[in-house]
């Protein structure tokens, strides 16, 4: 049983050649000083392998040793692909800017011949019959998939506890969540087994546990990536990405998976190699839409990134755009279900008796299935409405602005079990809106905003800043993360778990 699928426009090779010559750089480090892959990003991986120092095999040996050594506690990768990646490694045949760099893919997206579960009792046999425009793009970039990662029930929520995968646990403190939905992805880039993960966005699923496992967590505009470049539409709130260590990791990703033009006349990004110059003014609040503060070790977090930002030029003013946050929550939960409802009667129209629902799928997403039976068509025409004017309000408020700062969310991780899907659906439902008071509204409007780990609090937990920018402006939010980076470096914060 399939979920829908998109097109596929492939880079050009010519372009992959540039890619890895513009990759082999980063401001204020030594590439190749670099000799062992353990304490590389993804393209220092690849810069070792094309000088000759490590072999692809190599490569992949250090990250299934890895994986050995963690993936039972931290259960992030639920699909092995070992011995295809060990095949391809052995072939040696790769090219392209993250050439034999071992990867994984959420298990949203398809990989061929491979199963795509979505997280969901009801689809443990479903096999992909072809690979995802994503997966194709960074295939053809050169990374070699060992895995598919955890990932909650269709991504609709944001933890990774399901009942089909298990739960998913954050290298930072095993009984706290890695967020989600991309929350296998991001354990296992904090777990020290890749250097990097495909991720994707639909409410905060790249930024949320970005933040909870301290890496680069970087949403897309709407209609940037390949099969993404004609979602021009307010309904159209997914994006594909990753989550990565390194700021330069997540720009040869961006410039290796988005579409040749797309959206509301984007064009290619490229690939950024260097940190912003210029001075930037930048909006900076910490409430959410309906003004709630933070816990008070985030608070104090954001201040000391607003200080930071303020210390290297930048001029940061206290500000924020004006929307009713209630409205805006309950059109986005409006939206949210019919992901849910859509595959509720997809299953019943294929012959699934209703009596078994509640053994295929979890209690949240048959929550959320029923919620959109009472939104239809003139619920989702409201939705488009309140959506459209909300994205003309911070539109507007931009204009003043190059960048908004705020909290990714509103607490450091919580523990496993606060977010579960089998919690009572209104406690769930209240818990979920009021952590992630801040991602869905990028989502809304199409822009793009970084998770950047800047923070931890005293109890050793990440805590990620979010930074939101004009649409199409991915440029800009890149170049300012690598000066962050520069300024505040956290290559050297490893989690507990990576450093046992």
């Amino acid at each position: 049983m399939k979920l829908n699928r998109r097109k596929f426009v492939q880079h050009g090779s010519a372009g992959l050649a540039a890619l890895a010559a513009a990759g082999c750089g980063m401001p204020g480090s030594d590439v190749s000083a670099v000799t062992d892959p353990t304490q590389a990003d993804g393209l220092g991986q690849a810069m070792l392998l094309s000088k000759g120092d490590v072999s692809a095999q190599e490569l992949l040996r250090v990250a299934l040793d890895r994986a050995a050594a963690v993936n039972d506690q931290v259960n992030a990768i639920v699909t092995p692909m070992y011995e295809a990646a060990q095949q391809k490694a052995a072939a040696g045949m790769f090219s392209g800017p993250l050439q034999g760099v071992p990867y994984l893919i959420k298990d949203l997206s398809d990989v061929v011949g491979v199963r795509t579960s979505y997280a969901c009792r009801a689809f443990m046999d479903n096999i992909a019959q072809q690979d995802a425009p994503l997966v194709q793009a960074v295939k053809a970039g050169g990374v070699n998939i060992m895995g598919k990662s955890n990932t909650p029930e269709f991504g609709l929520i944001g933890t990774t506890e399901s009942l089909a995968l298990g739960v998913c646990r954050n290298p930072w403190n095993l009984d706290h969540s890695p967020g989600g939905s991309s929350g296998g992805a991001a354990a296992a880039v904090a777990a020290g087994i890749v250097p990097a993960a495909q991720a994707s966005d639909g409410g905060g699923s790249i930024r949320i546990p970005a933040s909870c496992c301290g890496l680069v967590g970087l949403k897309t505009s709407r209609g940037r990536m390949v099969g993404e470049q004609n979602d021009t539409q307010v309904t159209q709130i997914g994006v594909r990405h990753a989550v990565s260590r390194s700021v330069r990791d997540n720009a040869v990703l961006l410039a290796m998976g988005e579409a040749g033009s797309g959206g509301l006349g984007l064009s290619p990004v490229g690939f950024v190699a260097a940190p912003t110059k210029g001075k930037l003014k930048i909006a900076f609040s910490t409430d959410t839409a309906k003004g709630t503060q933070p816990d008070a070790d985030v608070l104090a977090a954001q201040q000391q990134v607003a200080q930071l930002c303020a210390d290297l030029g930048h001029e940061v003013v206290e500000a924020a755009p004006q929307y009713d946050g209630q409205a805006f929550e309950d059109a986005f939960l409006d939206l949210w279900s019919q992901m849910a409802w859509g595959v509720r009667e997809q299953l019943l129209n294929g012959g699934v008796p209703a009596a078994q629902l509640e053994n295929l799928l979890e209690p949240w997403t048959l929550y959320l299935a029923e919620h959109f039976e009472g939104v239809g068509e003139a619920g989702l025409a409201r939705v488009v409405a309140l959506f459209t004017e909300v994205q003309a309000t911070v539109a507007t408020f931009m204009q003043d602005y190059d960048v908004w700062l705020t909290p990714v969310l509103t607490s450091a991780p919580p523990r496993i079990g606060v977010q579960a899907p089998d919690q009572p659906p209104a406690v769930l439902k209240q818990r979920t809106f009021d952590y992630v008071g801040y991602t869905p509204l990028a989502n809304a409007i199409g822009t793009p905003a970084i998770s950047l780990p800047l923070s931890w609090n005293t109890a050793g937990l990440p805590i990620g800043s979010m930074f939101m920018a004009k649409y199409g402006q991915e440029k800009l939010l890149l170049e300012l993360a690598y000066q962050l980076e520069e300024a505040q470096p956290w290559a050297d914060k490893r989690a507990p778990l990576l450093t046992t």
